[in-house]
């Protein structure tokens, strides 16, 4: 699988200075926690799972989270659970099948190795198990429970626990709660692909719901949690996990209070005007500008809940010809002693020693999204991907 493979070679070739690595469910898990991308989520139920996963497959999404918990109703819960494992004996006898990074989110820890067992030989389809409302306490027998079903099974398996319980979003537990789920995942960090944010449950505990013109980073109760997420769990000095971005909820705008957040200039240069007007119809404007400032604070990737957000995820993960230039030059081998540097494009500062995370993170991130050429922007990427 790649980012953007679902595109013509031609149109790749055109948009791209560098290409998306292909990569495989059995790369190492660095590369796979920043491939992550649009993590689609489905509920378990669906009556045709298979279908909608090479479907979504088709369209360009890389990873599905295929859900037990939130998402169905408590009584459904056992009809969830054999309607995976149909769908997942049908998808295994589909030789060649194209398919995304599948992850399935529990409800117990129970559920982890019954599931393994009763997947059977399909299980090698599955790359992990979502933890829903992880803590140090009430994680560690999920995380107890994937490392005896993957010894079972023989199959490596993720963990992607969800930061979502009120403790941590209280302020006089918050850090002694982001003590213990640093020291759970710690304990297992083989095992931990990304650490997901939970903001709707965030926004519940205060009964909040933000707007489609407002961003998670608009309700300060919610951007304040985010902020000691990244800066207790999201560290570049070799003890951080990939934090995934929240869910955006909106596919289609209701009533305005404010104008739009995408300006008209770089859809007028590409003649795209209609685009811009479809993607504000569709409250696409809020997910952008959230998608913009998730990176701005240090987090990759994002929870969706409708295939219309995978695009924009993926085209704002893309790295620009000018991000690469600048990250390129700064790991330089002769730049190893420091120093300081005006960048290629001649408009900004790179310092050596400062940067040198920053730009490890984007080539990183240039690999698994690519590099656009100079001349190609977000709106061209956007412009490509969806149909006229």
């Amino acid at each position: 699988m790649r980012h953007f493979g679902h595109l013509a070679p031609e149109v790749r070739q055109r948009l791209f200075h560098q290409e998306p690595c292909a990569f495989t469910a059995d790369s190492e898990a660095r590369l796979l926690a920043a491939a992550l991308g649009a993590t689609l989520y489905s509920p378990a139920t669906r009556p045709r799972l298979a279908d909608d996963i090479l479907k979504q497959a088709a369209h360009g999404v890389i990873s599905m989270v295929l859900c037990l918990e939130d998402s169905i109703d408590d009584a459904d819960v056992e009809h969830g659970e054999e309607n995976l494992v149909r769908h997942f004996a049908d998808l295994a006898a589909r030789p060649g099948a194209d398919l995304p990074l599948l992850f399935i989110r529990v409800r117990t820890p129970g559920q982890i190795p019954d599931l393994v067992r009763r997947l059977g030989p399909a299980v090698r389809l599955l790359s992990g198990f979502v933890l829903p409302k992880f803590t140090g306490e009430r994680g560690l027998p999920f995380l107890e429970a994937l490392e005896s079903a993957e010894s079972a099974g023989g199959r490596r398996l993720f963990a992607m626990p969800v930061l979502e319980s009120p403790e941590l979003l209280y302020r006089e537990s918050r850090v002694e709660t982001l003590e213990g789920i640093f020291r759970a995942v710690d304990k297992y960090r083989d095992r931990v692909l990304a650490l997901r944010l939970g903001v709707t449950d965030f926004c519940s505990s205060y009964g909040l719901r933000r707007a489609p013109d407002m961003t998670a980073y608009d309700v300060q109760v919610v951007a304040s949690v985010i902020a000691d997420v990244v800066n207790m769990l999201g560290r570049a000095d070799g003890t951080g996990f990939t934090v995934t971005g929240p869910v955006w909820e909106y596919f289609r705008a209701p009533e305005r209070m404010f104008k739009p957040q995408l300006r008209q200039s770089p859809f007028l240069e590409v003649q795209a005007v209609e685009l811009r007007e479809r993607l504000i119809e569709h409250a696409m404007d809020g997910l952008l500008r959230e998608i913009s400032l998730d990176q701005a604070n240090g987090l990759l990737g994002k929870t969706c809940i409708h295939p219309s957000h995978v695009l924009p995820v993926h085209a704002l993960s893309v790295v620009s010809h000018e991000e690469y230039s600048d990250a390129a030059d700064i790991l330089r081998p002769e730049r190893g002693g420091g120093g300081v540097m005006r960048s290629a494009y001649t408009n900004k500062m790179n310092e050596v020693k400062p940067h040198r995370a920053w730009a490890e993170r984007t080539l990183l991130r240039a690999e698994v999204f690519g590099v656009a050429r100079e001349d190609v922007g977000f709106v061209d990427l956007l412009a490509a991907g969806i149909p006229g």
